[in-house]
């Protein structure tokens, strides 16, 4: 498995959010075309498991969350970055985004939340920040930025 995988999955969500403002309202559209009960999101998450077993998902570790950018901001991708993290329990760094991030969670265990969110698609504004946080078990999360821009903050 590779990340071309990957990328040609998450190229129809690409194009499907590009020129759209990136506000919570999109999560609506989203969850609508690429829907948590569907089968792109079954490949997907087929996807974050094996590339994670085999080490080209989540390479890194800290803090008790595993994290890799899977994806380098590209034309064919409208500039969005991929990155993958995994995450049980826990709550990550505080960080900003300053052209928004667009989020799919993949909970592992029945229960387990992304910030309130157990599943499907979550979004962020522009300017907007937080401390990603996951309960009730283990999860995904897929992060989708804008031009691959986050800054990580000591708040």
């Amino acid at each position: 498995m590779s990340t071309q995988l990957l990328h040609d999955l998450i190229e129809p969500v690409a194009n499907f959010i590009n020129g759209k403002t990136i506000d919570p309202a999109l999560a609506d559209e989203l969850n609508t075309h690429f829907p948590h009960d569907g089968e792109w999101y079954q490949n997907l998450l087929s996807i974050c498991n094996r590339g994670t077993e085999e080490g080209w998902i989540c390479q890194h570790e800290a803090g008790g969350i595993r994290f890799g950018r899977v994806i380098k901001p590209s034309a064919d991708l409208h500039n969005l970055s991929v990155d993958i993290v995994l995450m049980k329990d826990v709550v990550g760094p505080h960080h900003a985004h300053p052209n928004g991030e667009i989020d799919l969670i993949l909970p592992l265990t029945d229960g387990a939340a992304f910030d309130g969110t157990s599943e499907g698609w979550k979004v962020y504004p522009p300017g907007s920040a937080h401390k990603p946080t996951v309960t009730g078990g283990e999860a995904f999360v897929l992060y989708l930025l804008p031009e691959g821009a986050i800054e990580f903050t000591r708040n």
